[in-house]
């Protein structure tokens, strides 16, 4: 059935539409700024002239940056806490919620768990337990002390756990009568039908290792072994510009909200790079929790 729409609906869809446009423009200009900031001149940087548009345009700022090798090393740092990070995370987060998408019937003491992951995610032990108990297992200074910490994501768990349950289960009843076992079953008809949840969570996943920077200051002793966004944290936050082993000569040339503004941006390109290849999947991953538990 068409239908018509009337006058006061369309100014009210053009309202929305300016409303989104305008957030939009607000989440962006932000950013806008920072990049117009990285290619400024040092001249218009300190002076606080640049707005949304470079000043004295230079890539002088990219070039010393990229010249620098500690910045290539917590980049290195960063891509392997990603990648070790994330694939640990779905392969955890996998291996909990299939069993615990089952009803209490199919899996004894069901209920219990679910409690205890429960209890998990709403209460911890508190900042400095927490770090007792990596230095305890010898952890400190290493990339597993990123990694294992926070190996296992409830909310994540939960999250694939209810979509898990919207499979039907007679799927999973017809591969076990003809032999499957569970671990055939999971492979081979829960992980291709849930693909969209899985992609929205190792973006999340992704996202979470990417931009984790509080860990790495307390949990690594050595500036070397630091991830990007803490390198970036003790470059921009503390204006330490040190670290990134440019010549005195040079710092003298350069302006450091410039030079901070190009670090941000070159921490937050991989991001973006990954999000166009993942976006078909968010309206699916939306309705991810949306089910009843």
């Amino acid at each position: 059935m068409i239908r018509e729409h009337s006058l006061a609906s369309r100014l009210f869809d053009i309202a929305n539409y300016l409303f989104l446009l305008l957030f939009g423009l607000l989440c962006l200009l932000p950013l806008i700024h920072v990049v117009a900031v990285s290619f400024s001149h040092r001249a218009a940087s300190m002076g606080g002239f640049v707005t949304l548009w470079p000043i004295g345009f230079t890539a002088q700022n990219y070039q010393e940056i990229l010249k620098a090798g500690p910045v290539y090393q917590a980049f290195l740092i960063s891509v392997q806490r990603t990648v070790f990070g994330t694939l640990l995370n779905m392969a955890l987060t996998v291996l909990a919620a299939y069993p615990l998408s089952k009803t209490s019937k199919d899996l004894r003491g069901r209920d219990l768990f679910m409690w205890v992951l429960l209890f998990a995610m709403l209460f911890n032990g508190g900042l400095i337990p927490w770090f007792l108990v990596i230095r305890s297992l010898g952890l400190l200074n290493s990339l597993w002390a990123l990694v294992l910490p926070g190996a296992l994501p409830i909310w994540n768990v939960i999250l694939l756990m209810n979509f898990f349950r919207e499979i039907p289960k007679e799927l999973e009843e017809a591969a076990i009568i003809d032999g499957a076992s569970y671990w055939r079953t999971l492979w081979h008809i829960y992980l291709p039908l849930s693909v969209p949840a899985l992609a929205t969570l190792t973006l999340f996943a992704a996202v979470f290792h990417w931009n984790a920077w509080f860990d790495g200051m307390i949990l690594i002793m050595e500036n070397a072994k630091y991830p990007i966004m803490t390198f970036l944290r003790t470059v921009v936050v503390d204006m330490n510009l040190q670290v990134l082993s440019i010549n005195i000569e040079d710092i003298y040339n350069l302006s450091d909200r410039s030079v901070r503004a190009a670090n941000i941006v070159i921490a937050t390109i991989p991001i973006l790079l990954v999000y166009p290849f993942l976006q078909r999947y968010f309206i699916h991953g939306i309705r991810l929790g949306a089910v009843k538990g």
